[in-house]
């Protein structure tokens, strides 16, 4: 066999086991594209060992054919360091963290928030008071039949649960629409004094008039107008 041979027969065949050794795409494999220098270093050790086993002359080409072959065979595999699934050499986020879902060049895929279901909306439980068993005729200041239905609802309104109190006073169309707005007013503060004066809580507790813009029955018949003078309390929870 000759000098030549013998020095680029083992260097080609450790290039096979080169090959062999970088082209495993699991991002295991300690000799691929990124790490072709060491292949070259490899390589040249390898070829000018085995040329040296000739004699000096051949140490130097047997090193330069082994740099040559190794660098060359390592730098045209491809692995897969960072396990996500893309070949290095398309892989254009190589430090991908495990487990992270990519598209087709490594990158990321864009993650969206879960849908959140908005939350419900609470509504108020209304308790709607007989105006005309409230207050006298014209007047706005609680009669002892109001002030008694109004202490048996102290304890559903001084619930642990209640978060704030409307009181809502409404009169009838019989009037100036100025005239109503005023009564329906200082009958709702009437209302929210008295609760006040029971022990509910100052931070929860507004009043407002709503005069006769918001009618519930027809203010042409007597029944109409008897339902629309009222008082209203919102309990929100």
């Amino acid at each position: 066999m000759s000098v030549l041979t013998r020095t680029v027969l083992p260097v080609l065949l450790f290039g096979s086991l080169l090959t062999g050794c970088a082209t495993h795409s699991d991002g295991t494999a300690p000799l691929n594209q990124r790490t072709w220098p060491i292949c070259s270093v490899i390589g040249g050790l390898v070829g000018g060992g085995l040329g040296a086993l000739e004699s000096g002359g051949w140490a130097g080409g047997g090193a330069a054919l082994g740099i040559l072959t190794g660098g060359l065979i390592c730098y045209a595999q491809d692995g897969d360091e960072d396990g996500d699934g893309v070949f290095d050499r398309r892989d254009r986020c190589p430090d991908t963290p495990a487990n992270t879902p990519v598209e087709h060049h490594g990158c990321p895929l864009p993650q969206y928030p879960a849908s959140v279901k908005p939350a419900e909306v609470v509504q108020p439980e209304v308790i709607t008071l007989p105006g005309d068993v409230l207050f006298a005729f014209n007047k706005s200041d609680l009669t002892p039949s109001a002030q008694s239905q109004l202490d048996a609802l102290m304890s559903k309104l001084q619930g642990a649960d209640v978060v704030s109190i409307k009181v809502i006073g409404h009169t009838d169309s019989v009037g100036s629409d100025a005239y109503n707005q005023a009564l329906s007013e200082r009958r709702a503060s009437s209302v929210a004094a008295y609760l006040l004066s029971q022990g509910i809580a100052p931070s929860k507790l507004t009043s407002e008039g709503k005069g006769e813009s918001q009618p519930v029955a027809d203010n042409d018949t007597d029944e109409g107008r008897a339902k629309n003078r009222r008082v209203e309390l919102h309990i929100n929870r």
